[in-house]
């Protein structure tokens, strides 16, 4: 599965759903720049990122570099007053890619079969 940034950040504060992701790192895939929107999120609650990326990659998370062909992509899935930002549409990117669901708190997200919502 494919999680998004506010998926792990759920986890990491321990909010509703938390025990979800907990269920899905061991086999997850994070895009290179969800993972940085996470440290970013971290770091400015002035949590330590060394520790909780530590925990994190203590799972089997796989960080994801950034394709030129998931660049693209999120390109041109790209609608003025969508809601998604451009980390949104890379991570919806690379689950294509892979061929994988992905895993959000995101409410912005429409669910579908391949969007799980980890709040509903």
């Amino acid at each position: 599965m494919v999680v998004d940034a506010s998926a792990l950040l759920a986890f990491l504060q321990g909010e509703p759903g938390a025990d979800r992701v907990e269920e899905i790192l061991d086999d997850s895939v994070i895009g290179a720049a969800n993972w940085s929107e996470v440290a970013q999120k971290v770091r400015a609650s002035g949590a330590d990122w060394g520790i909780a990326s530590g925990l994190l990659l203590s799972y089997r998370l796989k960080v994801e570099p950034v394709s030129r062909r998931d660049a693209e992509a999120a390109a041109e899935s790209w609608r003025r007053g969508s809601g998604l930002s451009l980390a949104d549409r890379l991570c919806l990117a690379l689950a294509r890619r892979l061929d994988l669901p992905v895993l959000t708190a995101d409410r912005a997200w429409e669910e579908s079969e391949r969007i799980e919502q980890l709040r509903r």
